[in-house]
């Protein structure tokens, strides 16, 4: 297939639409199921390079869900204890611990499941039918995959009335080491940014704890390759081999480290006793019970404890979580690691990461404050390095 017309491009009124491979040759897809659009396939070619970079820094399965050119997360294949296959929804799930592959996409889908809502799937490995039952049952847009087993197939083409999007691209493809874009017509050319994130790139340890443990080396390198496909600003916390925080395409740094934080502050909540024990109405759908959790953490638009509201959603009315009590749950959590894609400026980034039990930073460094930068993690005992690289994306 030397192109693939699409229906329209990022909008409706934006015709014609296609892909195609500027030198003639093959597209390095087969497109085995639906008909994905213009978006999709930014989401899915982005989606891939992640995963496939994770699983060649790390040696694990990766899968990462991606939504609007930005990853609301990524992860590897580490196997869940029973609290978090219950925060994900992933606890009736069998054979989940026999596959590390469904375990890494129980991690990226369930972290951040409000912003996954119809989300793009991309596996570094062949998917699975664990996998692929998982997948089932989400609201999602398609898959990007090196392969599929034939029945996890069968299950993923039921998706979508039928037409649910799925990708497979040759695992080999090497791009062209130059890429271009056009914008306003006229053309951009740059080289590609191949630049391999590893754990030499943490060497440059610039505060007074330089203890940094196998698994903070593990999740930096999750949480940088996951800003290198990141719309920018971004900063990302990780934790337990999976970004659990993106903030992406925010102007200022310091929106990005609330941002994100926020969402890492979420993912911890839910798996606070208190959440995990919300007793549900049986039949309330997947994505209701995720919009309730978030209300029910975050006391937004809709007070589900209130007199009018908790009897649409539960079978007994909860106690609202307060925010002393949140408080007091967070500041047991320690260990987190944070990436930058650019330096931090200020030391309020690091005030900000040490509210989320941030103890291990990675950024490039080159701020004329470094040094009021370096002085607030020592205050707080945490361990930085200075990576020099920036990981812009756009």
């Amino acid at each position: 297939m030397k192109e693939f017309e699409l229906k329209y491009g990022c909008n409706p009124n934006q015709k014609p639409a296609k892909i195609f491979m500027h030198d003639g040759s093959d597209l390095p897809i087969q497109i085995l199921n639906g008909r994905p659009g213009y978006i999709n396939f930014l989401d899915a070619f982005n989606s891939w390079q992640l995963v496939r970079e994770l699983k060649a820094a790390l040696g694990l399965p990766a899968a990462t869900s991606f939504k609007h050119v930005s990853p609301t997360s990524a992860a590897v294949g580490i196997p869940l204890n029973d609290k978090l296959k219950k925060a994900v929804f992933e606890d009736d799930i069998e054979g989940l611990d026999d596959s590390p592959l469904a375990c890494a996409y129980a991690r990226a889908r369930g972290t951040d499941r409000m912003c996954s809502f119809g989300d793009w799937v991309a596996l570094s490995e062949p998917c699975d039918v664990t996998t692929a039952k998982m997948i089932k049952r989400e609201v999602s847009d398609g898959i990007i995959a090196p392969d599929y087993e034939p029945e996890a197939l069968e299950i993923l083409k039921q998706k979508r009335k039928g037409g649910y999007n799925i990708v497979q691209i040759d695992p080999d493809y090497v791009p062209d080491p130059v890429e271009h874009k056009q914008v306003f017509g006229i053309t951009f050319e740059q080289g590609r940014n191949n630049f391999e994130i590893n754990r030499e790139l943490l060497a440059d340890i610039v505060t007074a704890n330089r203890d940094m443990p196998d698994s903070a080396v593990r999740d930096l390198i999750v949480s940088l390759i996951t800003l290198k496909y990141t719309q920018s600003n971004s900063v990302c916390y990780a934790v337990d081999g999976q970004a659990i925080g993106v903030g992406a395409g925010q102007q200022s740094r310091i929106h990005c480290t609330r941002l994100a934080g926020t969402k890492a502050d979420t993912w911890f909540l839910r798996q606070c006793d208190k959440v995990l024990d919300l007793k549900f109405k049986a039949g309330l759908g997947r994505p209701v019970r995720d919009n309730v959790i978030d209300a029910y953490i975050n006391q937004n638009e809709e007070d589900v404890c209130a007199d009018e509201n908790w009897e649409k959603y539960f079978t007994e009315r909860p106690e609202p979580f307060t925010a002393e009590e949140q408080r007091a749950y967070l500041d047991t959590i320690t260990d987190v690691a944070l990436g930058s894609d650019a330096f931090f400026p200020f030391g309020d980034n690091i005030e900000r990461a040490h509210k989320s039990g941030v103890k291990y930073v990675a950024q490039p460094g080159g701020s004329v404050r470094d040094d009021q930068v370096i002085e607030t993690c020592d205050r707080y005992g945490m361990v930085m390095a200075f990576t020099k690289m920036r990981l812009f994306h756009h």
